[in-house]
């Protein structure tokens, strides 16, 4: 009661949303799928080189994939071909299709890399910084995350910011999310400290009680609101970070390129801890600069967008990207929930150019600590891209923006696509040892038809598809070791080798149980099953046994009935599907290994670990100060009249509508007020649902806060 009287006085003065500048309103209006967008503007065309660039790569993929389903036939031509063959080969020839068409994007790279040229937009990396004039709003959406670190890393970059002497040419705005009580006042109260310590002028503040279409209308959200104000938005996920130099130049590059609407980087995975997220980031720093030049020299100007560490143009991001909802119910239907590609495909339909700039560095990102992490995020991705699937036929988009959804879609589709490929390959192994062949079919023949393959031509058709899967890490390694910086900052080729080969080796270990696991989300989500919002787990990894053991049963359970189905039919046979059978035999110990934390580097150490960026070294060091206590949302509110305050003058007026929807949890938090002696009893009376009500309800907050803090007697 007292923290509320003294709460009053400053309330009265401060303005009505002291966490946020004056609004500036931009109209976003959700963009029509059945109809081609309006180009007011000269469109971004492909040029012939880029056409040259995009024959190589096409070419390239349907040459391999001819000649390796030549191969194929030829190994089940033998004696006629099956149902069974048949459909083998179907499947044979789409997944070597998808494999080729990786493997060429490699090749690309691997030249490009090469020649150490910019495939793409041209951006000065090591230069002096250049003059910018623009206004660049820096957007941190947030849900559930942890408050501390969080700021840690929103600090780290403003200070990188403020250290290029461009400091007030941006605006940071931290967009909450959240819908736990305790996190969002805890995030009040420690955006509060964060302004103290860096200055409240350009540092913003805005929760949003309706979590509607997640993180995209979390962004809409701010554009309707606030865009028209800025020239360019970046947009961050928790747990990225940018240096300011290389903020600044992507800025620059913006000015430079008016006919430009977006500007993706290529984030740099840090602060992996456990040997699963260390496998992860030393796969994503030796392969992914290889794989990101080679789509980068053929995609041009018809790029894609991940959803973070991405510049923005927010006159193109508000006049073409407005999502619509999809019809019918989820997980198909509703909003869309990967809408980095659709809002990428739509900017590109209306003339605009979407560029990938691998060569900047200075953008960072963390990832899942363990298997069953990257399992649950992998699951949210899946129902995402799949739901493309009703993009996929709307007018007018770029054909290689459909090329980027069918991608999306298709790095998951492939997954039961390999499941089912190696089920009919051993129910061919399995009929032709227990079915009794068929050696003189009707008609007149002199000579009987004796069922086989041939084995020798199967095991090149084998080794020569694991070529195109391994030569691409192969070909990084070479250009790494040839690039003397790159060689010092992985301290020695013959460590980055050793790291290599270990790192194809758990992966090929986890790749069995990674491809139930995604079969499994896609069944689901054929099913009808919808993924929901699920905070994501960051830390150390460390999983509970029990869920390891229920989560990780069904691919131990699949490689059991594997192995005894092939060892009925022949030992060569379950000794040649021992790398599959083995990965999943083992899941549950591979999940609970790979999930510790590693105390040293060891192989799988990256430039990062061995010489952390500035930034990084400052929002860890500032992440590994002690957090400031939390009492629980009520009672912190109870002693700290600064942050009541706050909190109250950042509120929405309440409506004054006497008719409408009922808020149930608002409904049943005043009647339970009506009937609590104390704070004590709210506490223990309210759920999180009803906590979250009287947090957004100013006049119920105020009542709650009157009563005395102990309990009945």
């Amino acid at each position: 009661m007292d923290a509320l009287k003294q709460a009053q006085a400053p309330l009265r003065s401060a303005p009505t949303r002291p966490f946020l500048p004056q609004e500036s309103p931009l109209s976003m209006l959700p963009c029509r799928l059945d109809r081609a967008a309006d180009v007011r503007r000269s469109p971004v065309l492909a040029g012939a080189t880029l056409i040259v660039r995009r024959l190589f790569i096409f070419v390239g993929t349907a040459l391999l994939t001819l000649a390796g389903g030549y191969g194929m036939y030829d190994v089940v031509k033998v004696g006629g071909v099956t149902s069974l063959e048949a459909l083998l080969l179907g499947l044979f020839l789409v997944l070597l299709a998808w494999v080729a068409f990786s493997f060429m994007s490699a090749i690309a790279g691997f030249f490009v890399l090469l020649t150490r040229r910019q495939p793409s937009l041209p951006i000065d990396t090591t230069g002096p910084l250049p003059r910018i004039t623009a206004r660049t709003a820096m957007l941190l959406p947030t849900y559930n995350e942890d408050p501390h670190h969080v700021m840690a890393r929103l600090r780290a970059m403003v200070e990188s910011i403020d250290a290029t002497g461009y400091g007030e040419q941006f605006d940071w705005f931290l967009l909450s999310d959240t819908t736990d009580p305790d996190i969002w006042i805890s995030e009040e109260m420690a955006f509060i400290a964060l302004r103290r310590a860096c200055g409240a002028d350009r540092l913003y503040y805005r929760h949003r009680s309706d979590n509607t279409a997640r993180k995209s209308g979390n962004i809409a959200d701010w554009v309707t609101r606030f865009g028209a104000g800025y020239d360019h938005m970046i947009v961050l996920d928790a747990d990225s970070l940018m240096e300011g130099d290389t903020i600044v130049r992507l800025v620059h590059a913006m000015e430079r390129n008016p006919s430009c609407a977006l500007i993706q980087t290529q984030p740099v995975i840090v602060n992996a801890r456990t040997m699963f997220s260390r496998l992860q980031q030393f796969a994503g720093r030796v392969y992914g600069p290889l794989i990101t030049a080679g789509n980068a020299w053929w995609h041009g100007g018809d790029g894609n967008y991940w959803g973070h560490n991405a510049i923005i143009r927010i006159e193109a991001f508000a006049a073409e990207a407005g999502l619509p909802e999809l019809r019918g119910r989820k997980p198909f239907g509703g909003h869309i929930l990967s809408h980095d590609f659709v809002e990428a495909a739509l900017m590109r339909r209306a003339g605009w150019a979407i560029y990938m700039v691998p060569a900047v560095r200075g953008s960072f990102e963390e990832v899942p600590p363990s298997l069953l992490d990257f399992a649950g995020r992998d699951r949210r991705w899946c129902q995402g891209n799949l739901q493309h699937l009703a993009v996929l036929p709307a007018r007018g988009l770029h054909w290689v923006s459909r090329l980027h959804l069918l991608t999306g879609i298709g790095s998951y589709v492939t997954a039961p696509l390999w499941l089912l490929f190696l089920l009919v390959g051993l129910l061919s192994s399995l009929q032709a040892h227990f079915i009794r062949p068929e050696y003189f079919p009707k008609g007149f023949s002199l000579f009987p038809t004796w069922p086989q393959q041939d084995p020798v031509l199967a095991a090149w058709v084998f080794a020569a598809t694991m070529g195109l899967l391994i030569l691409p890490k192969l070909l990084a390694y070479l250009v790494l070791i040839g690039n003397r910086d790159e060689r010092t900052g992985f301290a020695g080729s013959f460590r980055v080798l050793a790291g290599v080969v270990c790192e194809t080796f758990v992966a090929a270990l986890l790749a069995p149980c990674m491809m139930i696991l995604q079969s499994k989300a896609v069944m689901e989500i054929l099913a009808g099953r919808d993924a929901g919002w699920q905070v994501q787990r960051r830390g150390d990894g460390q999983l509970a046994r029990g869920e390891v053991y229920r989560k990780l049963a069904g691919p131990t359970l699949c490689g059991l009935v594997l192995s005894v189905c092939a060892y009925s039919v022949s030992l060569p046979l379950l000794l040649w599907m021992s790398p599959v059978v083995l990965g999943l035999l083992l899941s549950i110990p591979l999940g609970i290994m790979t999930s510790l934390q590693l105390s040293a580097p060891g192989v799988f150490a990256t430039p990062e670990i061995n010489e952390p960026p500035a930034v990084v070294l400052r929002a860890n060091e500032l992440a590994a100060t002690e957090p400031t206590e939390m009492a629980g949302a009520l009672r912190q509110l109870s002693r700290d009249p600064e942050l009541l305050a706050e909190h109250l003058g950042s509120q929405s007026p309440a409506s004054s509508r006497r008719f409408g929807p009922v808020d149930v949890p608002l409904a049943t938090a005043t009647a339970k007020v009506a009937r609590c002696e104390s704070l004590d009893d709210v506490l223990a009376w309210f759920d999180k649902l009803e906590m979250r009500a009287v947090l957004e309800n100013p006049t119920l907050l105020r009542r709650i806060l009157e009563l005395p803090a102990g309990g009945r007697d």
